[in-house]
């Protein structure tokens, strides 16, 4: 019989690598692979790879520095140890010294200021982390942000087309198969939000973009409390007033 290929061994406790250790210590004292995610700003698929994939070297030294600043200092705070972890998080260098490339699609913002960033289910689920970077990056520029949420035709309260739901842009609604329904809120046209509003909102939720749509759908009376989104677009353009 052929020897087993070394892929479909797993990996064994005491071969983790330094990324993976650091976060079994982190899970140890309460934090989840999805608060590990907040904290160093990646999806929550990166810290499985500590593990399977041998991936994580990158954020060996933040994550270094939010132990001690939990063990040491009593930081507790998610968003206080993203803090600490962005700066001691620094971009892969290729073998001549250049900055590696990356994919950051959700980051991409052009000099006009448009830009888009979208998550489906599972990303939804771990809190949509890769749509964080371009609210924020958004907010510090002062652009303003739409966003297209996709649920549950039942899961909405006002009827679709009702202008108490989104005034102006009634048009911007879509029927699925699924019996989920797409709405969209804020336009260029109307004017859209506060880029700035949103990623305070973002931060309050420790850096949940999920949670923080989710609890403005809820407040202003758009959506019921137990919704769940399934599909979530964010776009960004700069005022008119600030070309």
């Amino acid at each position: 019989m052929p020897p087993r290929s070394r892929r479909s061994q797993p990996r064994q406790p005491g071969r983790l690598n330094e990324a993976a250790r650091l976060a079994d210590r982190l899970q140890r004292v309460g934090y989840t692979k999805r608060d590990i995610a907040r904290i160093i700003n990646r999806d929550p698929s990166l810290v499985s790879q500590f593990y399977t994939r041998n991936k994580g070297a990158a954020f060996v030294t933040a994550l270094r520095e939010v132990l001690t600043a939990i063990e040491t200092g009593g930081i507790t705070d998610l968003p206080e140890l993203a803090a600490i972890a962005a700066r001691h998080t620094h971009r892969r260098t290729t073998a001549s010294g250049a900055r590696a490339r990356v994919r950051g699609k959700a980051v991409l913002i052009t000099p006009t200021g448009s830009g888009t960033g979208r998550v489906g289910a599972q990303a939804i689920a771990s809190g949509s982390a890769r749509l964080r970077p371009l609210i924020a990056e958004a907010a510090r520029l002062g652009l303003r942000l739409a966003f297209t949420v996709r649920l549950a035709k039942t899961a909405y309260v006002h009827p679709s087309g009702s202008r108490a739901d989104s005034p102006g842009i009634r048009r911007e609604v879509t029927q699925r198969a699924d019996h989920t329904e797409e709405r969209s809120y804020g336009s260029a046209q109307t004017g859209g939000f506060d880029a700035a509003d949103f990623a305070r909102r973002v931060d309050a939720a420790g850096g949940d973009v999920t949670a923080a749509i989710h609890k403005w759908l809820v407040e202003t009376e758009r959506i019921h409390t137990d919704a769940q989104i399934v599909h979530l677009e964010i776009r960004t353009w700069r005022p008119t007033s600030s070309r």
